[in-house]
């Protein structure tokens, strides 16, 4: 019930702007057949940055995930991390937004190295 509201608030409070930026990500990179796969990362994405609460980020893989992570990074990752990262910043600048904050931070990290990782 706790992660419900947290995800209507988190809604409230940046995921919206959050879910669409990857979304919009996603339909940039689908543009190009090479970019399909950056594509689809994004709108996997994109569906958890609209609802964090209550799910984990785990991280593997391996060469191909490195590989893809750097080609990720140099074309779609960097503007993701840092528009997480400054909306964690604002959050927790209160005390009442510092749960928000580190969902923010929590996607930051995953807007530098989506490949590889998966959602609990």
């Amino acid at each position: 019930m706790l992660g419900f509201f947290g995800n209507v608030l988190w809604f409230l409070t940046g995921g919206f702007a959050e879910g669409l930026t990857w979304l919009l990500a996603g339909v940039a990179c689908c543009i190009t057949i090479v970019g399909i796969p950056l594509g689809k990362q994004c709108f996997k994405f994109a569906r958890l940055s609209v609802a964090p609460f209550g799910k984990e980020i785990e991280y593997g893989g391996g060469a191909p995930s490195v590989a893809a992570n750097i080609f990720w990074l140099l074309f779609c990752g960097l503007p993701l991390a840092i528009e997480s990262a400054l909306f964690g910043a604002v959050l927790c600048v209160t005390i009442i937004g510092i749960p928000f904050g580190k969902q923010h931070f929590k996607l930051a990290k995953l807007a530098l190295m989506p490949f590889g990782a998966s959602v609990k």
